[in-house]
């Protein structure tokens, strides 16, 4: 079993930064993919995966040289630096673990409990 938590959502303006976190307990972070989902009206959607063995990182076109996914083993903590932040990227965030390289949601295994990020225009 593994628990994740979110932390450090909040509000932002426009082309502003935040640095998400999920602290994850139970079972090492390192034994599974680690992946960021966020949900806005609509469905969920991937956004960024980090490889459990050899931190391979891969992202969702619309953010790709905006947000960086890293992942401090030792801390078992995964992290979203997000940076020049749209509108656009409003939604609630998601951490989710999974032993499959994948970018669906029903392939995640375990999920944290979300945090919300609001950028104003």
């Amino acid at each position: 079993q593994v628990q994740l938590v979110e932390s450090g959502g909040g509000l932002v303006q426009a082309g502003g930064s935040l640095r998400l976190s999920c602290a994850a307990s139970g079972r090492t972070v390192s034994n599974y993919h680690i992946y960021w989902f966020r949900q806005a009206p609509k469905e969920r959607e991937f956004v960024a995966r980090i490889t459990r063995s050899d931190d391979v990182t891969y992202y969702k076109d619309s953010v790709k040289g905006r947000f960086t996914i890293s992942r401090d083993n030792a801390e078992n903590t995964v992290y979203l630096q997000m940076n020049s932040l749209k509108p656009e990227d409003t939604a609630v965030y998601y951490c989710a673990a999974s032993r499959r390289l994948s970018t669906v949601v029903v392939d995640m295994d375990y999920w944290g409990q979300g945090t919300q990020v609001t950028v104003s225009s």
